[in-house]
Protein backbone atom coordinates (compact mmCIF):
# COMPACT_ATOMS: atom_id res chain seq x y z
CA UNK A 1 0.00 0.00 0.00
CA UNK A 2 1.40 3.43 -1.01
CA UNK A 3 1.40 6.61 1.02
CA UNK A 4 -2.16 7.69 1.95
CA UNK A 5 -1.42 11.41 2.08
CA UNK A 6 -0.85 13.02 -1.29
CA UNK A 7 0.23 16.60 -2.00
CA UNK A 8 -3.05 17.91 -0.54
CA UNK A 9 -4.35 15.41 2.02
CA UNK A 10 -6.11 12.10 1.44
CA UNK A 11 -8.28 11.87 -1.69
CA UNK A 12 -10.36 9.25 -3.45
CA UNK A 13 -13.82 8.29 -4.67
CA UNK A 14 -16.11 8.64 -1.66
CA UNK A 15 -17.48 5.34 -0.33
CA UNK A 16 -15.05 3.35 -2.51
CA UNK A 17 -11.52 4.52 -1.71
CA UNK A 18 -12.40 7.12 0.90
CA UNK A 19 -14.82 5.15 3.07
CA UNK A 20 -16.57 6.04 6.31
CA UNK A 21 -14.37 3.46 8.06
CA UNK A 22 -11.22 5.14 6.77
CA UNK A 23 -12.57 8.58 7.68
CA UNK A 24 -13.20 7.37 11.25
CA UNK A 25 -9.58 6.17 11.51
CA UNK A 26 -8.24 9.39 9.96
CA UNK A 27 -10.25 11.47 12.45
CA UNK A 28 -9.22 9.35 15.40
CA UNK A 29 -5.53 9.05 14.54
CA UNK A 30 -5.18 12.58 13.21
CA UNK A 31 -6.70 14.06 16.35
CA UNK A 32 -4.58 11.79 18.55
CA UNK A 33 -1.30 12.82 16.90
CA UNK A 34 -2.14 16.53 16.80
CA UNK A 35 -3.48 16.85 20.35
CA UNK A 36 -1.99 14.07 22.50
CA UNK A 37 0.33 16.38 24.48
CA UNK A 38 -2.04 19.30 25.08
CA UNK A 39 -3.00 18.41 28.66
CA UNK A 40 -6.61 19.64 28.38
CA UNK A 41 -9.64 18.85 26.20
CA UNK A 42 -8.58 19.56 22.60
CA UNK A 43 -10.74 21.60 20.19
CA UNK A 44 -10.82 20.85 16.45
CA UNK A 45 -12.77 22.69 13.74
CA UNK A 46 -14.29 20.82 10.80
CA UNK A 47 -15.47 22.37 7.53
CA UNK A 48 -16.62 20.93 4.22
CA UNK A 49 -17.57 21.81 0.66
CA UNK A 50 -20.96 21.05 -0.92
CA UNK A 51 -20.49 17.40 -1.97
CA UNK A 52 -23.20 14.97 -0.84
CA UNK A 53 -20.57 12.64 0.59
CA UNK A 54 -19.41 15.40 2.94
CA UNK A 55 -22.11 14.58 5.50
CA UNK A 56 -21.12 10.90 5.64
CA UNK A 57 -17.43 11.68 6.00
CA UNK A 58 -18.05 14.44 8.53
CA UNK A 59 -20.06 12.08 10.73
CA UNK A 60 -17.29 9.46 10.59
CA UNK A 61 -14.48 11.97 11.19
CA UNK A 62 -16.40 13.50 14.08
CA UNK A 63 -16.92 10.11 15.69
CA UNK A 64 -13.21 9.35 15.34
CA UNK A 65 -12.20 12.63 16.92
CA UNK A 66 -14.74 12.33 19.76
CA UNK A 67 -13.36 8.86 20.52
CA UNK A 68 -10.05 10.44 21.59
CA UNK A 69 -11.71 13.12 23.73
CA UNK A 70 -11.91 16.03 21.28
CA UNK A 71 -14.46 18.84 21.36
CA UNK A 72 -15.45 18.97 17.68
CA UNK A 73 -16.70 22.29 16.30
CA UNK A 74 -18.49 21.86 12.95
CA UNK A 75 -18.46 24.97 10.75
CA UNK A 76 -20.72 23.63 7.98
CA UNK A 77 -20.09 24.45 4.31
CA UNK A 78 -17.20 26.90 4.20
CA UNK A 79 -14.06 27.49 2.06
CA UNK A 80 -10.82 25.69 2.85
CA UNK A 81 -8.96 28.96 3.61
CA UNK A 82 -11.72 29.93 6.04
CA UNK A 83 -10.90 26.85 8.13
CA UNK A 84 -7.22 27.84 8.14
CA UNK A 85 -8.08 31.37 9.30
CA UNK A 86 -10.76 30.37 11.84
CA UNK A 87 -8.46 27.76 13.42
CA UNK A 88 -6.26 30.68 14.42
CA UNK A 89 -9.09 33.07 15.27
CA UNK A 90 -10.86 30.57 17.54
CA UNK A 91 -7.55 29.35 19.00
CA UNK A 92 -8.42 25.76 18.06
CA UNK A 93 -5.84 22.99 18.18
CA UNK A 94 -6.38 21.92 14.57
CA UNK A 95 -8.74 22.28 11.62
CA UNK A 96 -10.03 19.64 9.20
CA UNK A 97 -11.46 20.20 5.72
CA UNK A 98 -13.57 17.66 3.82
CA UNK A 99 -13.12 18.52 0.14
CA UNK A 100 -11.64 17.29 -3.10
CA UNK A 101 -11.11 20.87 -4.33
CA UNK A 102 -11.54 21.10 -8.12
CA UNK A 103 -12.22 17.35 -8.65
CA UNK A 104 -15.64 16.00 -9.75
CA UNK A 105 -18.34 15.38 -7.14
CA UNK A 106 -17.76 11.63 -6.74
CA UNK A 107 -14.34 12.38 -5.22
CA UNK A 108 -13.76 13.72 -1.75
CA UNK A 109 -10.80 14.34 0.49
CA UNK A 110 -9.61 15.07 4.02
CA UNK A 111 -6.88 17.55 4.90
CA UNK A 112 -5.68 18.96 8.19
CA UNK A 113 -4.39 22.33 9.35
CA UNK A 114 -2.31 22.66 12.49
CA UNK A 115 -3.10 25.19 15.24
CA UNK A 116 -1.27 27.92 13.29
CA UNK A 117 -3.38 27.36 10.16
CA UNK A 118 -0.70 25.63 8.10
CA UNK A 119 -1.02 22.31 6.28
CA UNK A 120 0.79 19.47 8.00
CA UNK A 121 4.38 18.54 7.31
CA UNK A 122 5.21 15.21 5.68
CA UNK A 123 6.61 13.99 9.01
CA UNK A 124 3.35 14.63 10.88
CA UNK A 125 1.29 13.06 8.08
CA UNK A 126 3.56 10.01 8.18
CA UNK A 127 3.01 9.70 11.94
CA UNK A 128 -0.78 9.85 11.50
CA UNK A 129 -0.52 7.23 8.78
CA UNK A 130 1.50 4.94 11.04
CA UNK A 131 -1.37 4.96 13.58
CA UNK A 132 -4.00 4.43 10.85
CA UNK A 133 -2.11 1.38 9.59
CA UNK A 134 -1.60 0.25 13.20
CA UNK A 135 2.18 0.33 12.92
CA UNK A 136 1.93 2.46 16.08
CA UNK A 137 -0.56 1.93 18.91
CA UNK A 138 -2.62 4.59 20.70
CA UNK A 139 -2.89 4.85 24.46
CA UNK A 140 -6.10 3.79 26.17
CA UNK A 141 -9.15 5.65 24.84
CA UNK A 142 -11.05 7.98 27.22
CA UNK A 143 -14.29 6.98 28.95
CA UNK A 144 -16.99 8.61 31.10
CA UNK A 145 -16.94 12.41 30.89
CA UNK A 146 -13.66 12.46 28.99
CA UNK A 147 -15.25 11.22 25.76
CA UNK A 148 -15.43 14.02 23.18
CA UNK A 149 -18.53 15.87 22.04
CA UNK A 150 -19.83 18.25 19.35
CA UNK A 151 -20.38 21.99 19.88
CA UNK A 152 -21.74 23.84 16.83
CA UNK A 153 -20.57 27.26 15.69
CA UNK A 154 -23.00 29.47 13.75
CA UNK A 155 -20.77 32.50 13.18
CA UNK A 156 -18.11 30.98 10.94
CA UNK A 157 -19.33 32.42 7.61
CA UNK A 158 -19.73 35.94 9.01
CA UNK A 159 -16.40 35.82 10.83
CA UNK A 160 -14.59 34.74 7.66
CA UNK A 161 -16.38 37.32 5.48
CA UNK A 162 -15.49 40.09 7.93
CA UNK A 163 -11.86 38.96 7.90
CA UNK A 164 -11.67 38.84 4.10
CA UNK A 165 -13.20 42.32 3.78
CA UNK A 166 -10.68 43.65 6.32
CA UNK A 167 -7.77 42.70 4.05
CA UNK A 168 -8.44 45.70 1.77
CA UNK A 169 -8.77 49.38 2.72
CA UNK A 170 -11.29 50.52 0.12
CA UNK A 171 -14.84 49.73 -0.90
CA UNK A 172 -15.92 48.35 -4.30
CA UNK A 173 -18.80 50.74 -4.99
CA UNK A 174 -19.38 51.38 -8.67
CA UNK A 175 -17.97 48.00 -9.75
CA UNK A 176 -20.17 45.43 -11.47
CA UNK A 177 -18.74 42.00 -10.67
CA UNK A 178 -19.81 38.60 -11.98
CA UNK A 179 -18.89 35.57 -9.88
CA UNK A 180 -18.89 31.83 -10.62
CA UNK A 181 -19.01 29.91 -7.34
CA UNK A 182 -18.52 26.46 -8.94
CA UNK A 183 -21.59 25.30 -6.95
CA UNK A 184 -19.07 24.93 -4.16
CA UNK A 185 -17.94 26.30 -0.83
CA UNK A 186 -17.86 29.97 -1.92
CA UNK A 187 -21.56 30.15 -2.77
CA UNK A 188 -22.32 32.20 0.36
CA UNK A 189 -19.02 33.81 1.32
CA UNK A 190 -18.06 35.38 -2.03
CA UNK A 191 -21.44 37.05 -2.59
CA UNK A 192 -21.66 38.26 1.02
CA UNK A 193 -18.17 39.78 1.00
CA UNK A 194 -18.52 41.60 -2.32
CA UNK A 195 -21.99 42.81 -1.42
CA UNK A 196 -20.72 44.04 1.97
CA UNK A 197 -18.05 46.08 0.15
CA UNK A 198 -20.68 47.78 -1.99
CA UNK A 199 -20.17 46.03 -5.32
CA UNK A 200 -23.00 45.22 -7.73
CA UNK A 201 -22.69 41.41 -7.68
CA UNK A 202 -24.22 38.94 -10.15
CA UNK A 203 -23.65 35.24 -9.44
CA UNK A 204 -23.81 32.05 -11.50
CA UNK A 205 -23.31 28.43 -10.42
CA UNK A 206 -24.23 29.33 -6.83
CA UNK A 207 -27.01 26.77 -6.29
CA UNK A 208 -25.23 23.63 -5.02
CA UNK A 209 -27.24 20.40 -4.96
CA UNK A 210 -24.53 18.04 -3.72
CA UNK A 211 -23.55 16.73 -7.15
CA UNK A 212 -23.08 19.79 -9.37
CA UNK A 213 -19.87 21.05 -7.73
CA UNK A 214 -17.25 21.90 -10.42
CA UNK A 215 -19.59 20.52 -13.14
CA UNK A 216 -18.56 22.55 -16.22
CA UNK A 217 -18.15 25.62 -14.02
CA UNK A 218 -15.72 27.36 -11.72
CA UNK A 219 -12.02 28.03 -12.25
CA UNK A 220 -11.47 24.82 -14.25
CA UNK A 221 -14.26 25.62 -16.77
CA UNK A 222 -14.24 29.34 -17.45
CA UNK A 223 -16.37 29.43 -20.61
CA UNK A 224 -19.74 30.16 -19.00
CA UNK A 225 -18.33 33.00 -16.87
CA UNK A 226 -16.58 34.49 -19.90
CA UNK A 227 -19.89 34.56 -21.77
CA UNK A 228 -21.77 35.86 -18.73
CA UNK A 229 -19.39 38.78 -18.12
CA UNK A 230 -19.89 40.14 -21.63
CA UNK A 231 -23.63 39.44 -21.67
CA UNK A 232 -24.31 41.55 -18.56
CA UNK A 233 -21.59 44.14 -19.15
CA UNK A 234 -19.64 43.36 -15.98
CA UNK A 235 -16.36 45.12 -15.21
CA UNK A 236 -14.75 41.85 -14.17
CA UNK A 237 -15.59 38.21 -13.49
CA UNK A 238 -14.25 35.97 -10.71
CA UNK A 239 -14.25 32.16 -10.80
CA UNK A 240 -13.59 30.01 -7.74
CA UNK A 241 -12.97 26.27 -7.51
CA UNK A 242 -14.96 23.84 -5.38
CA UNK A 243 -13.29 24.64 -2.05
CA UNK A 244 -12.52 28.27 -2.95
CA UNK A 245 -8.79 28.24 -2.37
CA UNK A 246 -8.26 29.20 -6.04
CA UNK A 247 -9.50 32.14 -8.09
CA UNK A 248 -9.15 33.10 -11.74
CA UNK A 249 -10.58 36.24 -13.34
CA UNK A 250 -12.20 37.37 -16.58
CA UNK A 251 -11.73 40.87 -17.99
CA UNK A 252 -14.51 43.12 -19.30
CA UNK A 253 -14.04 41.67 -22.80
CA UNK A 254 -14.53 38.08 -21.64
CA UNK A 255 -10.83 37.18 -21.79
CA UNK A 256 -9.40 34.98 -19.04
CA UNK A 257 -6.89 36.43 -16.57
CA UNK A 258 -4.82 33.59 -15.09
CA UNK A 259 -3.01 33.28 -11.78
CA UNK A 260 0.29 34.54 -13.20
CA UNK A 261 -1.36 37.76 -14.37
CA UNK A 262 -3.26 38.25 -11.10
CA UNK A 263 -0.04 37.80 -9.10
CA UNK A 264 1.81 40.25 -11.36
CA UNK A 265 -0.91 42.90 -11.00
CA UNK A 266 -0.93 42.58 -7.20
CA UNK A 267 2.87 42.35 -6.86
CA UNK A 268 3.35 45.47 -9.03
CA UNK A 269 0.93 47.44 -6.84
CA UNK A 270 2.57 46.11 -3.67
CA UNK A 271 6.00 47.10 -5.02
CA UNK A 272 4.81 50.62 -5.82
CA UNK A 273 3.40 50.96 -2.29
CA UNK A 274 6.38 49.44 -0.43
CA UNK A 275 4.44 46.33 0.61
CA UNK A 276 6.29 43.74 -1.50
CA UNK A 277 8.76 42.13 0.89
CA UNK A 278 12.25 41.90 -0.63
CA UNK A 279 10.77 42.89 -4.03
CA UNK A 280 9.94 39.21 -4.54
CA UNK A 281 7.04 37.19 -5.93
CA UNK A 282 7.33 33.37 -5.66
CA UNK A 283 6.12 31.30 -8.64
CA UNK A 284 6.57 27.71 -9.83
CA UNK A 285 8.43 26.24 -12.79
CA UNK A 286 5.06 25.96 -14.59
CA UNK A 287 4.38 29.71 -14.48
CA UNK A 288 4.34 31.31 -17.91
CA UNK A 289 7.55 32.77 -19.30
CA UNK A 290 5.61 36.00 -19.79
CA UNK A 291 5.45 36.42 -15.99
CA UNK A 292 9.23 36.25 -15.67
CA UNK A 293 9.72 38.70 -18.56
CA UNK A 294 7.29 41.10 -16.84
CA UNK A 295 9.14 40.64 -13.54
CA UNK A 296 12.42 41.66 -15.17
CA UNK A 297 10.84 44.82 -16.57
CA UNK A 298 9.21 45.74 -13.25
CA UNK A 299 12.25 44.98 -11.10
CA UNK A 300 10.51 42.13 -9.29
CA UNK A 301 12.55 39.05 -8.37
CA UNK A 302 10.65 35.81 -9.18
CA UNK A 303 12.21 32.59 -7.82
CA UNK A 304 10.70 29.33 -9.13
CA UNK A 305 9.75 26.35 -6.97
CA UNK A 306 8.57 22.87 -7.81
CA UNK A 307 4.91 22.55 -8.80
CA UNK A 308 2.59 22.59 -5.77
CA UNK A 309 1.42 25.26 -3.35
CA UNK A 310 3.25 23.58 -0.45
CA UNK A 311 6.59 24.29 -2.17
CA UNK A 312 5.59 27.90 -2.81
CA UNK A 313 4.65 28.29 0.86
CA UNK A 314 7.89 26.67 2.04
CA UNK A 315 9.91 29.19 0.02
CA UNK A 316 7.81 32.10 1.30
CA UNK A 317 8.16 31.07 4.94
CA UNK A 318 11.86 30.29 4.61
CA UNK A 319 12.76 33.65 3.01
CA UNK A 320 9.98 35.85 4.48
CA UNK A 321 8.22 36.74 1.23
CA UNK A 322 4.68 38.15 1.11
CA UNK A 323 3.12 36.81 -2.11
CA UNK A 324 3.43 33.63 -4.17
CA UNK A 325 1.34 31.16 -6.08
CA UNK A 326 0.51 29.21 -9.18
CA UNK A 327 -0.86 29.84 -12.66
CA UNK A 328 -3.97 27.87 -11.61
CA UNK A 329 -5.02 30.74 -9.33
CA UNK A 330 -3.82 29.24 -6.06
CA UNK A 331 -2.29 32.42 -4.59
CA UNK A 332 -0.94 32.94 -1.08
CA UNK A 333 -0.94 36.42 0.48
CA UNK A 334 1.02 35.55 3.59
CA UNK A 335 0.33 38.90 5.24
CA UNK A 336 -3.34 37.84 5.37
CA UNK A 337 -3.68 34.05 5.39
CA UNK A 338 -1.57 30.92 5.73
CA UNK A 339 -2.82 29.16 2.61
CA UNK A 340 -4.21 29.93 -0.84
CA UNK A 341 -7.40 31.96 -0.43
CA UNK A 342 -9.62 32.61 -3.45
CA UNK A 343 -11.69 35.35 -1.82
CA UNK A 344 -8.71 37.20 -0.38
CA UNK A 345 -6.96 36.96 -3.78
CA UNK A 346 -10.07 38.32 -5.48
CA UNK A 347 -10.31 41.26 -3.09
CA UNK A 348 -6.60 42.13 -3.47
CA UNK A 349 -7.00 42.14 -7.27
CA UNK A 350 -10.24 44.15 -7.18
CA UNK A 351 -8.71 46.70 -4.78
CA UNK A 352 -5.89 47.35 -7.27
CA UNK A 353 -8.44 47.93 -10.05
CA UNK A 354 -10.49 50.27 -7.84
CA UNK A 355 -7.52 52.30 -6.60
CA UNK A 356 -5.77 52.62 -9.97
CA UNK A 357 -8.93 53.13 -12.02
CA UNK A 358 -7.68 50.58 -14.53
CA UNK A 359 -9.89 48.21 -16.45
CA UNK A 360 -9.16 44.55 -15.79
CA UNK A 361 -7.78 44.14 -19.33
CA UNK A 362 -5.40 47.08 -18.89
CA UNK A 363 -4.06 45.80 -15.57
CA UNK A 364 -3.56 42.23 -16.84
CA UNK A 365 -1.71 43.46 -19.94
CA UNK A 366 1.54 43.80 -17.95
CA UNK A 367 2.01 40.07 -18.59
CA UNK A 368 2.08 38.91 -22.19
CA UNK A 369 1.00 35.29 -21.78
CA UNK A 370 3.09 33.27 -24.22
CA UNK A 371 1.62 30.10 -25.75
CA UNK A 372 2.40 26.89 -23.86
CA UNK A 373 2.20 23.40 -25.33
CA UNK A 374 2.20 20.25 -23.17
CA UNK A 375 2.80 16.78 -24.61
CA UNK A 376 3.09 13.61 -22.50
CA UNK A 377 5.67 10.92 -23.23
CA UNK A 378 4.72 7.42 -21.98
CA UNK A 379 7.76 5.77 -20.39
CA UNK A 380 8.58 2.78 -18.20
CA UNK A 381 7.92 3.69 -14.54
CA UNK A 382 11.51 3.03 -13.57
CA UNK A 383 12.71 5.47 -16.27
CA UNK A 384 10.64 8.50 -15.20
CA UNK A 385 13.55 10.31 -13.56
CA UNK A 386 16.23 9.41 -16.10
CA UNK A 387 15.41 11.77 -18.98
CA UNK A 388 18.29 14.21 -18.36
CA UNK A 389 20.82 11.41 -17.91
CA UNK A 390 20.55 10.64 -21.63
CA UNK A 391 22.79 12.96 -23.63
CA UNK A 392 20.66 12.61 -26.77
CA UNK A 393 17.60 13.97 -24.89
CA UNK A 394 19.60 16.73 -23.16
CA UNK A 395 21.06 17.81 -26.52
CA UNK A 396 17.61 17.90 -28.11
CA UNK A 397 16.37 20.17 -25.26
CA UNK A 398 19.33 22.50 -25.73
CA UNK A 399 18.68 22.64 -29.48
CA UNK A 400 15.06 23.73 -28.95
CA UNK A 401 15.99 26.38 -26.36
CA UNK A 402 18.73 27.73 -28.64
CA UNK A 403 16.18 27.93 -31.44
CA UNK A 404 14.01 30.30 -29.38
CA UNK A 405 16.99 32.54 -28.48
CA UNK A 406 15.71 33.63 -25.06
CA UNK A 407 12.07 33.98 -26.15
CA UNK A 408 11.03 30.50 -25.16
CA UNK A 409 11.90 27.62 -22.86
CA UNK A 410 11.67 23.88 -22.49
CA UNK A 411 10.51 22.29 -19.25
CA UNK A 412 10.57 18.51 -18.84
CA UNK A 413 9.35 16.90 -15.64
CA UNK A 414 8.08 13.48 -14.52
CA UNK A 415 4.43 13.02 -13.55
CA UNK A 416 3.95 12.55 -9.83
CA UNK A 417 1.40 9.76 -10.24
CA UNK A 418 1.66 8.25 -13.75
CA UNK A 419 4.39 6.66 -15.91
CA UNK A 420 4.72 9.84 -17.93
CA UNK A 421 7.32 12.47 -18.66
CA UNK A 422 5.67 15.82 -19.40
CA UNK A 423 7.21 17.99 -22.12
CA UNK A 424 6.19 21.65 -21.90
CA UNK A 425 7.49 24.23 -24.37
CA UNK A 426 6.76 27.97 -24.34
CA UNK A 427 7.34 30.48 -27.08
CA UNK A 428 5.57 32.77 -29.54
CA UNK A 429 4.49 30.45 -32.38
CA UNK A 430 2.11 27.74 -31.16
CA UNK A 431 2.42 25.60 -34.31
CA UNK A 432 6.22 25.49 -33.98
CA UNK A 433 5.89 24.71 -30.26
CA UNK A 434 3.51 21.81 -30.93
CA UNK A 435 5.79 20.28 -33.55
CA UNK A 436 8.90 20.58 -31.35
CA UNK A 437 7.11 19.23 -28.25
CA UNK A 438 5.85 16.19 -30.17
CA UNK A 439 9.36 15.55 -31.53
CA UNK A 440 10.87 15.72 -28.05
CA UNK A 441 8.16 13.49 -26.56
CA UNK A 442 8.65 10.92 -29.32
CA UNK A 443 12.40 10.90 -28.69
CA UNK A 444 11.87 10.38 -24.94
CA UNK A 445 9.38 7.56 -25.58
CA UNK A 446 11.73 5.83 -28.03
CA UNK A 447 14.60 5.87 -25.53
CA UNK A 448 12.82 5.44 -22.17
CA UNK A 449 9.50 3.81 -23.12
Amino acid sequence: MGRMFGTDGIRGIANVELTAELAFKVGQCGAYVLTQNIGRRPRILIGKDTRKSGDMLEAALTAGMCSVGVKVIPLGVIPTPAVAYLTRLYKADAGVVISASHNPCEYNGIKFFNSEGYKLSDAVEDEIEAYIKEDKKMAELPTHGKVGYVSANHNAVEDYVNFACSTIDCDLRGMKIAIDCANGASYQTAFKALNKLGANVEAIHNTPDGVNINAMCGSTHMESLQAYVTSIGADVGLAFDGDADRMLAVDENGKMIDGDQIMAVCAKYMLENNKLKKNTLVATVMSNLGLFIAGNKLGINIPRTKVGDRYVLEEMLDKDYSIGGEQSGHIIFLDHNTTGDGLVSALQFLAVLKKTGQKASEAAAIVEVLPQVLVNAVVKPENKEKYMEVEEIAAACRRVEDMFAGEGRVLIRPSGTEPLVRVMIEGKNKDVLQAEAEKLASLIESILG
